[in-house]
């Protein structure tokens, strides 16, 4: 059976689609089945996969408001991944599910018959804490939360962490935080030093060892419709995301020849 991530922070620009798009190529490298979701209207996660959200005749608002089967609108990528697509459509599906039976639990359903032909499944969540964010947190076992070590990221954090708990409550008691990724990292900086070591502490071994720092390589892949590991699988950005692979599944030995799994390591 799957295990299901959101990866969330109602913050913009701290790494989500990145993180997304470069983990679910980096687990199709370690030799897992990897569904990657694109819960969020921009359709970041679906350009960075070598696919034209403007070419789409099926995407995540059929699957959420029509109903669609989830394998319908599924697509293959050049990385190894599938990828449940998304474009401005999902705007609509903000307001549509308000007024829905079970709104909250649309894409938990969906992606139900999806289980058994995967390793993981990685949802992409938009910069906010909306009714799309909600059904990845319902659908979702663990949250992994990218967030850049700086002051106003742990107040973020806080109101990130108050809705994880109101959805364990309300209608997903097994959702727990799966890990806190510092993305961005610059470890010459005094701040970035601070804020990691106040995460440390209060996070303990959520806190992923791994770092994703500044990279060149790292913001021009999507450019290029490819993750940072087929764009130039020597930078340091494609790297950490290989050892983030490789702590991730050394923490639950999940997934088929879990000993092949990347080595874990600071990529700074």
């Amino acid at each position: 059976m799957s295990k299901i991530f959101a990866v969330a922070n109602q913050k913009g620009g701290v790494g989500k689609t990145t993180t997304c798009v470069n983990l679910a190529a980096s687990l199709v490298a370690s030799k897992r089945r990897v569904l990657l979701v694109d819960l969020d209207p921009q359709g970041n996660a679906t350009m960075g996969s070598g696919v034209d959200k403007s070419e789409l005749q099926l995407s995540t608002y059929d699957v959420l408001v029509d109903g669609l089967p989830a394998r319908k609108a599924i697509v293959p990528t050049e990385s190894g991944y599938d990828l449940l697509p998304a474009n401005g459509d999902l705007s609509a599906a903000e307001v549509e599910l308000l007024d829905m039976d079970a709104r909250e639990s649309r894409l938990r359903r969906a992606l139900r018959d999806e289980h058994d032909n995967y390793d993981y499944i990685v949802v992409d969540c938009p910069p906010s804490l909306n009714m799309l964010t909600v059904n990845a947190l319902c659908a979702a076992s663990g949250v992994l939360i990218p967030m850049q070590c700086e002051y106003y990221a742990l107040e973020g954090l806080s109101a990130l962490i108050d809705t994880i708990t109101q959805i364990q409550h309300a209608a997903n008691p097994e959702l727990k935080i799966e890990g806190i990724l510092r993305t961005m990292y610059d470890p010459r900086n005094s701040l970035t030093s601070d804020v990691s070591e106040q995460l440390s502490e209060y996070f303990g071994e959520r806190l992923y060892r791994t770092c994703i720092p500044r990279n060149v390589r790292l913001a021009e892949a999507p450019s290029y419709g490819k993750p940072a590991l087929d764009y130039d699988r020597h930078s340091k950005g494609a790297i950490a995301y290989l050892a983030l692979a490789g702590e991730m599944t050394r923490r639950h030995g999940a997934g088929r020849n879990a000993s092949q799994a990347a080595p874990v390591a600071q990529a700074v």
